[in-house]
């Protein structure tokens, strides 16, 4: 039987704890524990890039991180990319190029591509397509995602002037 541990951490903005067993991901934490479902679970394994979410700035596979690891943390979800009545701008543009079909692999590619773009807010779309090659789409054939991701680049700017294309 595995130990009850308790970890706080800030997810979306909001301070939570759980008390969740010791080997508990922090994928499972933020679906079942703190009922967040858009971080979708796919292979497990952190090769999809389903379970994507951002760690004090860092985008990080949650079905490999374990939830008491993120005791302290900084976390957002899908959910904490935009708030009740608008879209962030990414996600508008991901609805405008039509990035998305099935949906899964969205929450994962939103959450990268936020991390990629307030670090890089110039990302060319080779690396544009570099980071993302770790989340794995079957629907789209990828063009419209980085087609978005790169028109978002605008939102990301201090300036927020429009960035050369």
């Amino acid at each position: 039987m595995s130990a009850t541990l308790s970890t706080r951490f800030e997810l979306n903005g909001q301070p939570v704890e759980a008390k969740v067993p010791a080997r508990t991901t922090l994928a499972d934490c933020i679906r079942h524990h703190l009922l967040q479902t858009g971080t979708h679970v796919g292979c497990e394994h952190g090769v999809c890039g389903a379970c994507t979410v951002i760690v004090d700035g860092a985008a990080v596979r949650s079905c490999l991180m374990l939830a008491v690891q993120a005791e302290g943390a900084k976390i957002t979800t899908v959910e904490g990319l935009s708030n009740p009545d608008t879209l962030s701008p990414l996600q508008a543009e991901f609805h405008k190029h039509h990035a998305l079909q099935c949906g899964f692999c969205t929450p994962g590619m939103l959450t990268t591509a936020h991390a990629l773009l307030s670090e890089e807010p110039d990302a060319d779309k080779e690396r544009i397509r570099e980071v993302l090659s770790g989340n794995i789409c079957r629907c789209t054939g990828y063009i419209p995602i980085v087609e978005a991701v790169y028109a978002a680049r605008y939102a990301y700017r201090k300036d927020k002037t429009p960035v050369k294309t």
